[in-house]
């Protein structure tokens, strides 16, 4: 019951931070219209929200094949690693989805990611140092985790997410840039006329500029928010999955407790991974405001609510 209590709970957080991030990035459309272009500020704001679905679009057909090749991935065959591509079938068998692609890099570090636009088109892609390191039972719970990636549709969550924060952070410095470059400060000519045009006196154009000063950060960490509760749906979901918590908790362990990291890793792919592969996740705590910015939960927490999903005590 508390697994499926902690599941229910993860996914009504991530769908909240997904609707904060859309009001914000639709208040950036507002506040870039009210300091821009006066008298339009609600046409700029749809504007900016079919840009964004455009771009969302974009990125939701093409970001399975942008994640492979920034990884170096290359697909593989049942007779190559016939063990890995068993467990990733009778896993999907049990998930009730196709089988995924099976994709490998060649990295010493062990980590996993799934990607793919929708069930019918995922891919798992894990490293050669993953495959060294695991055993059968901790292999399987890595691969339920990414598969429950691509059954919760993750992957188009993180994309739409992904977009709307970007575009949060380019129509912000398009605004402020455009604001001063024609001498339109908040206190300026410009500013004034835009709160008269828009209705909202002389403090709007005042709110708007703040607005769009905060919206970027404040997007960013809805951004890293909604990664964190999927990471945390996928290990739930997972178990679920396995019936076998302790697979995936003794994986994150090892996971823990290895030094090295991902070669080729970049930020715009960290969220995708089991573990992150950015050197501060890597065995660094970090301070409570980093821990803000982080795109995965803290992995010793993790492993201490697998503990508690076993029911056993914490070593």
């Amino acid at each position: 019951m508390e697994l499926y209590k902690q599941i229910a709970a993860n996914k009504r957080r991530s769908v909240g931070l997904f609707l904060v991030v859309l009001l914000l990035f639709a208040g950036t459309g507002y506040a870039f219209g009210v300091l821009v272009v006066p008298g339009y500020a609600l046409p700029s704001l749809v504007i900016a929200l079919l840009l964004a679905f455009v771009m969302g679009w974009t990125a939701y057909w093409r970001s399975d094949q942008i994640a492979l090749a920034m990884s170096g991935a290359r697909e593989t065959t049942p007779d190559e690693y016939p063990q890995v591509h068993n467990l990733v079938e009778a896993l999907s068998i049990a998930a009730g989805l196709p089988k995924p692609r099976v994709f490998l890099i060649e990295d010493p570090a062990p980590n996993a990611f799934a990607t793919g636009r929708d069930p019918s088109h995922g891919t798992v892609a894990v490293t050669t140092g993953l495959l060294e390191r695991l055993n059968r039972d901790e292999l399987e719970g890595v691969l339920a985790h990414e598969i429950c990636h691509i059954r919760n549709y993750d992957i188009l969550v993180g994309s739409v997410v992904a977009v709307l924060v970007g575009s949060v952070v380019l129509l912000s410095d398009w605004a402020v840039r455009s604001m001063w470059l024609r001498g339109a400060g908040v206190g300026g000519r410009r500013g004034r006329g835009s709160g008269r045009n828009n209705g909202g006196g002389s403090i709007l154009p005042l709110i708007a500029f703040f607005f769009l000063l905060l919206a970027p950060i404040a997007a960013q960490l809805m951004r890293f928010a909604v990664s964190r509760q999927r990471e945390q749906l996928a290990d739930a979901s997972a178990v679920d999955l396995t019936r076998y918590p302790a697979g995936l908790r003794s994986a994150l362990e090892i996971l823990a407790a290895d030094s090295t990291v991902v070669r080729n890793r970049s930020r715009a792919t960290a969220h995708m991974w089991i573990e992150s592969p950015l050197d501060m996740a890597k065995g660094q705590k970090g301070t409570g405001l980093n821990r803000l910015f982080m795109t995965h939960p803290p992995i010793e927490k993790r492993i201490e609510v697998l503990w508690k999903i076993e029911g056993r005590p914490l070593p």
